[in-house]
Protein backbone atom coordinates (compact mmCIF):
# COMPACT_ATOMS: atom_id res chain seq x y z
CA UNK A 1 0.00 0.00 0.00
CA UNK A 2 2.84 2.60 -1.18
CA UNK A 3 1.42 6.07 -0.94
CA UNK A 4 -1.47 4.95 1.63
CA UNK A 5 -3.94 3.76 -2.03
CA UNK A 6 -6.33 1.02 -1.27
CA UNK A 7 -6.22 -1.39 -3.78
CA UNK A 8 -7.68 -5.40 -4.75
CA UNK A 9 -5.34 -7.23 -6.82
CA UNK A 10 -7.16 -9.43 -9.14
CA UNK A 11 -5.08 -11.79 -11.25
CA UNK A 12 -7.30 -11.23 -14.68
CA UNK A 13 -5.15 -14.29 -16.59
CA UNK A 14 -7.13 -16.45 -13.93
CA UNK A 15 -10.17 -14.62 -13.51
CA UNK A 16 -11.27 -13.00 -17.05
CA UNK A 17 -12.61 -9.73 -16.87
CA UNK A 18 -16.24 -9.66 -17.88
CA UNK A 19 -17.02 -7.98 -21.19
CA UNK A 20 -19.46 -5.32 -19.33
CA UNK A 21 -15.73 -4.39 -17.44
CA UNK A 22 -14.01 -4.37 -20.63
CA UNK A 23 -16.58 -1.62 -22.06
CA UNK A 24 -16.89 0.45 -18.60
CA UNK A 25 -13.17 0.37 -18.97
CA UNK A 26 -13.28 2.05 -22.54
CA UNK A 27 -15.62 4.08 -22.16
CA UNK A 28 -13.96 5.77 -18.75
CA UNK A 29 -10.60 5.37 -19.97
CA UNK A 30 -11.70 7.04 -23.69
CA UNK A 31 -8.68 4.94 -25.37
CA UNK A 32 -10.00 2.85 -28.48
CA UNK A 33 -10.28 -0.76 -27.74
CA UNK A 34 -6.91 -1.64 -29.48
CA UNK A 35 -5.22 -0.42 -26.49
CA UNK A 36 -6.57 -2.74 -24.13
CA UNK A 37 -4.77 -5.49 -25.95
CA UNK A 38 -1.78 -7.45 -25.09
CA UNK A 39 -0.34 -6.94 -28.44
CA UNK A 40 3.06 -8.61 -27.38
CA UNK A 41 1.91 -11.64 -25.89
CA UNK A 42 2.34 -15.01 -27.55
CA UNK A 43 -1.53 -15.91 -27.19
CA UNK A 44 -2.03 -12.53 -29.96
CA UNK A 45 0.57 -13.48 -32.12
CA UNK A 46 -0.50 -17.10 -32.44
CA UNK A 47 -4.05 -15.88 -32.85
CA UNK A 48 -2.48 -13.73 -35.70
CA UNK A 49 -4.98 -10.75 -34.16
CA UNK A 50 -2.75 -8.09 -35.46
CA UNK A 51 -4.59 -8.43 -39.06
CA UNK A 52 -7.76 -9.88 -37.92
CA UNK A 53 -9.21 -7.24 -35.27
CA UNK A 54 -9.05 -4.87 -38.34
CA UNK A 55 -12.08 -6.72 -39.58
CA UNK A 56 -13.55 -7.24 -35.89
CA UNK A 57 -16.69 -5.28 -35.02
CA UNK A 58 -16.44 -3.73 -31.60
CA UNK A 59 -18.51 -6.62 -29.82
CA UNK A 60 -16.48 -8.99 -31.40
CA UNK A 61 -13.48 -7.62 -30.18
CA UNK A 62 -14.94 -7.46 -26.19
CA UNK A 63 -15.85 -10.76 -26.33
CA UNK A 64 -12.73 -12.00 -27.52
CA UNK A 65 -11.00 -9.63 -24.46
CA UNK A 66 -13.54 -11.45 -22.18
CA UNK A 67 -12.44 -15.29 -23.46
CA UNK A 68 -8.82 -15.13 -21.96
CA UNK A 69 -7.26 -12.11 -19.42
CA UNK A 70 -4.47 -12.67 -21.45
CA UNK A 71 -5.40 -11.01 -24.29
CA UNK A 72 -6.00 -8.22 -21.98
CA UNK A 73 -2.75 -5.13 -21.43
CA UNK A 74 -1.29 -5.51 -17.80
CA UNK A 75 -1.78 -3.94 -15.30
CA UNK A 76 -5.23 -2.05 -15.58
CA UNK A 77 -5.93 0.11 -13.30
CA UNK A 78 -10.05 0.58 -12.71
CA UNK A 79 -11.59 2.37 -9.98
CA UNK A 80 -14.06 5.29 -9.57
CA UNK A 81 -13.85 7.25 -12.99
CA UNK A 82 -10.14 6.03 -13.01
CA UNK A 83 -9.24 3.69 -16.35
CA UNK A 84 -4.99 3.15 -16.95
CA UNK A 85 -4.26 0.44 -19.41
CA UNK A 86 -0.49 -0.45 -19.09
CA UNK A 87 2.29 0.74 -16.68
CA UNK A 88 3.98 4.23 -17.56
CA UNK A 89 4.77 5.51 -14.17
CA UNK A 90 4.16 9.65 -15.18
CA UNK A 91 0.45 8.51 -16.24
CA UNK A 92 -0.41 6.60 -13.31
CA UNK A 93 1.35 9.29 -11.06
CA UNK A 94 -0.34 12.16 -12.33
CA UNK A 95 -3.98 10.38 -12.02
CA UNK A 96 -3.07 8.77 -8.43
CA UNK A 97 -1.06 11.18 -6.47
Amino acid sequence: MKNNIDFVERPINEENPRESEIRDWIKKSGFPIKRFFNTSGTLYKDLNLKEKLETMSEDEQIKLLASDGMLVKRPILAGGDIVIVGFKEDEWRNKLL
